[in-house]
C-alpha cells in the first residue's frame, strides 16, 4: 500500500488526489493529511518536507509528476502489452 502524503489546499497535491480517484486507486492509495502532526511526523521520519510525498514502503517520491509517474509503473504491472 502506497501513503499519499498530501495538503488540502495545495494544487500539486489535488492532482495526484484527482489521478488517484479517477484511476480508482484507492485501494492502494492511502490518503494522508499533513494537517495533522501525527502525520506530519511520519512524513519527516521518511524523509519528506512537505506535500506532495508517496511512500512505496521503501523510499520517498516528491513531486506531483514523479509520483504519478511512480503510480503509473505501480499500475502497469502485471498488464499484458
Amino acid at each position: 500500500m502506497f501513503e499519499l502524503f498530501h495538503a488540502i489546499a495545495d494544487p500539486s497535491s489535488a492532482k495526484v488526489r484527482k489521478y488517484v480517484v479517477d484511476h480508482e486507486l484507492g485501494e492502494v492509495v492511502r490518503f494522508r493529511n499533513v494537517t495533522y502532526p501525527e502525520v506530519m511526523k511520519d512524513l519527516t521520519e521518511r524523509g519528506g518536507t512537505g506535500a506532495p510525498a508517496l511512500w512505496d514502503g521503501q523510499k520517498l517520491i516528491t513531486g506531483a509528476d514523479a509520483i504519478i509517474a511512480r503510480l503509473v509503473a505501480h499500475a502497469d504491472v502485471g498488464r499484458e502489452s
